[in-house]
């Protein structure tokens, strides 16, 4: 860590909103300081007050329903909370600057990136003598690591891939030369190699400008891997506070255990996940004790009725300690072990539907789905797009197969081109032994019983004007199953008790829900039918980790119970090494490694498989894995690279990668792999 000079301290910061006859206490109390030099990290669930906590710092809470009652926000000893607003704009971008969770919504879609940068550099006069504004917007672009810099500077946002723009983000932050940047899960919707250039980026900017970090997030893996030290933030409030070795090896708080218990690893794969029961309290209430008492495993009755109070751990300062009432001199001695276990092992075999054989259940072959480009008055095709070109895939029945690779490589395509929403360009589709692809629509409605999917964002994928039973009983009755209206009610309450949720919830809306429940809902919906296989696209990857576990959780008992057979598209291999049998690696439209998840995970084979791996980042703090860096960004489909495909981004590509595409070579009866570095020749 850089120099122990303080740069920002915030003592005791409340943020409320009024609303409806309430006051949402969203920042309860809050209080840290942040150094010169070092990335402090503030971790915890949606809607615990986090993002909150940043736009208070920044005094950029919505007003009029929004107001900072009370504390201190100093920024080297000066209160911004008592300066006037005109002030504070030469503070914000200048001083402190921020980067946003998504960065499409943030830049201007009307305006080049070049301007976009070029506006805060001129605003808070970083120009150096002689430079021009377009001189400095290039050398920042130079800076971020954005390819082609010149040409760049002219194209407008939706021109770049989802890396590029947060790239744009943070050298529209770093315009103004900010002692503190404020990064507000910087890397949520990036794929795991453009998270770990997004990360590596920060940590180099930060070792060049010795500028100071808040990285919001609740991801652990990145928290380890960027954070000099740790806050959690639970209901408003901070729970726990300690620096990164510290919180790592040894959390106190019941609820940061709880969220290490939560993370899918390979040595889970025999157990349940640990789950937070309920959910995070309306910050509405007006608690009279531990806000986290109601799904706290360490609960006591004083946890009710007494409010906890601040700890600090001698020798460690003032601000490293917790909120909790079992490190309380008064209360410590009432405690003794847990009411209820962390977790429960599920009795079961490493592959828990053995006993039902390996039946095949889907066989793709060479599926090719291309979109035509087309141009000119009479739309003439030009050219396509090759989304999908030549995937190959097969998932017996009570198995996962996981498929996984960058955005853009055609994972979504080959999930939607399986369930014929989107028509194959050419290829086979078998579903049980019937072949999909030359069925009429009338005949294929009727076989979609068989298939279903589940969709990364749940709210969308839900009509927010009917009924949780409407919702649910609309499969039903599209596909003549379940039986008479009163029996289709029945078979939506069994549903509903099958995935976690009460019979109750369904004469409520969506948007009365949490995102976890919303999820529960759509596999709610996708089980009605009674299918075979559920496509799952992106199931986890917007929610929390506890609410990821319950959802993991529930996916592997319905599989055990009915012998669901699984296609799991996702960018998240620590969900890949609990859930999954088996892994096919996607890149361009191709599977370029496929295997059992022991096979791959152990042993990748492919360079793109051995870089994808090495950039997700480890919980481990004492792992030294070694992060494989990818050149320039994935090609487009609609002009792949001659050759194999990944060959102008790989390290080890000679002569022959570039002649043509490498045909499959088995390594073992599961375990194939398209690359000429395991040709026989």
């Amino acid at each position: 860590m850089a120099e122990q000079t303080q740069i920002l301290k915030v003592e005791n910061l409340h943020t409320w909103f009024r609303g409806d006859g309430r006051i949402a206490r969203a920042v309860d109390g809050v209080s840290f300081t942040i150094n010169k030099g070092e990335t402090f990290a503030l971790l915890g669930e949606s809607g615990c007050g986090k993002s909150v906590t940043s736009l208070s710092i920044m005094r950029l809470v919505p007003e009029p329903g929004g107001k900072i009652v009370q504390g201190r926000v100093n920024l080297h000893g000066q209160d911004l909370l008592q300066i006037p607003e005109t002030q504070m704009r030469d503070v914000r971008g200048s001083r402190i600057a921020m980067i946003f969770q998504e960065p499409m919504t943030s830049l201007n879609p009307v305006l080049k990136i070049g301007e976009q940068i070029e506006e805060t550099a001129v605003r808070h006069k970083t120009l150096k003598e002689g430079q021009t504004a377009r001189q400095k917007a290039i050398e920042l672009l130079n800076a971020v690591g954005l390819p082609d810099a010149q040409r760049r500077y002219s194209e407008y946002p939706h021109q770049l891939s989802g890396g590029m723009k947060q790239r744009v983000m943070i050298a529209i932050a770093l315009a103004g030369d900010p002692e503190l940047l404020i990064a507000d899960e910087p890397t949520t919707a990036l794929d795991v190699t453009i998270q770990s250039q997004v990360l590596q980026l920060l940590r180099e900017l930060q070792g060049e400008t010795h500028m100071a970090v808040m990285l919001i997030t609740h991801d652990l893996g990145v928290v380890a891997e960027m954070a000099d030290r740790v806050a959690v933030m639970y209901a408003g409030q901070i729970v726990e506070q300690a620096d990164r070795e510290t919180f790592f090896k040894a959390p106190k708080h019941p609820y940061s255990i709880k969220l290490f218990e939560s993370l899918p690893n390979r040595t889970k794969r025999n157990q349940r996940l640990a789950v937070i029961q309920g959910s995070v309290p309306s910050l509405a209430t007006e608690f009279k004790g531990c806000r986290f008492e109601p799904r706290c495993q360490f609960a006591i009755e004083d946890c009710k009725n007494n409010v906890p109070v601040w700890q600090s751990f001698d020798g460690l300062g003032e601000e490293t300690g917790v909120l909790c009432h079992r490190f309380d001199p008064r209360f410590e001695s009432q405690f003794s072990e847990p009411v209820q276990k962390i977790f429960d092992a599920v009795a079961q075999s490493d592959d828990p539907v053995t006993t039902r054989g390996f039946k095949e259940l889907l066989k793709v072959n060479e599926l090719k789905v291309h979109f035509p480009i087309q141009k000119g008055l009479f739309k003439r095709t030009v050219g396509h797009v090759r989304a999908v070109d030549g995937v190959s895939i097969d998932i017996p029945q009570g198995k996962t197969l996981a498929l996984v690779g960058e955005s853009g490589c055609g994972k979504t395509t080959v999930g939607k081109g399986i369930l014929q929403l989107i028509s194959p360009t050419a290829g086979s589709v078998n579903l049980d032994n019937e072949e999909l692809t030359n069925l009429a629509k009338h005949q294929m409605r009727q076989r979609r019983k068989d298939i279903q999917i589940i969709f990364q964002d749940p709210f969308s994928s839900m009509n927010p004007r009917m009924m949780v039973a409407d919702i649910i009983e609309e499969g039903m009755v599209a596909q003549r199953v379940g039986g008479d209206k009163q029996k289709r009610q029945t078979r939506i309450d069994e549903l509903l008790n099958q995935v976690g949720l009460s019979p109750e919830v369904k004469y409520r809306y969506p948007h009365e829900f949490s995102g976890g429940q919303r999820q529960r809902i759509c596999i709610a919906r996708a089980l009605a039918v009674e299918p075979k296989l559920i496509i799952c696209d992106e199931p986890t990857s917007a929610l929390d980790v506890s609410v990821q576990a319950q959802i993991l959780n529930l996916l592997k008992e319905l599989q055990d119970k009915f012998g669901l057979a699984y296609l799991f598209i996702t960018h998240n291999l620590s969900v890949v090494e609990y859930l999954a049998h088996n892994v096919a690696v996607m890149y361009l439209g191709r599977i370029v490694e496929t295997g059992t998840v022991e096979e791959v995970l152990e042993n990748p084979l492919h360079p793109y498989t051995k870089a994808l791996l090495s950039a997700v980042p480890q919980v481990d703090i004492d792992s030294e894995r070694k992060v494989i860096r990818l050149r320039g960004e994935l090609p487009s489909p609609a002009n792949p690279p001659v050759g194999c495909h990944f060959n102008p981004r790989c390290a080890k590509a000679w002569q022959e990668c570039r002649n043509g595409y490498p045909s499959a070579r088995s390594v073992s009866p599961t375990h194939s792999v398209r690359c000429y570095l395991y040709q026989e020749n």
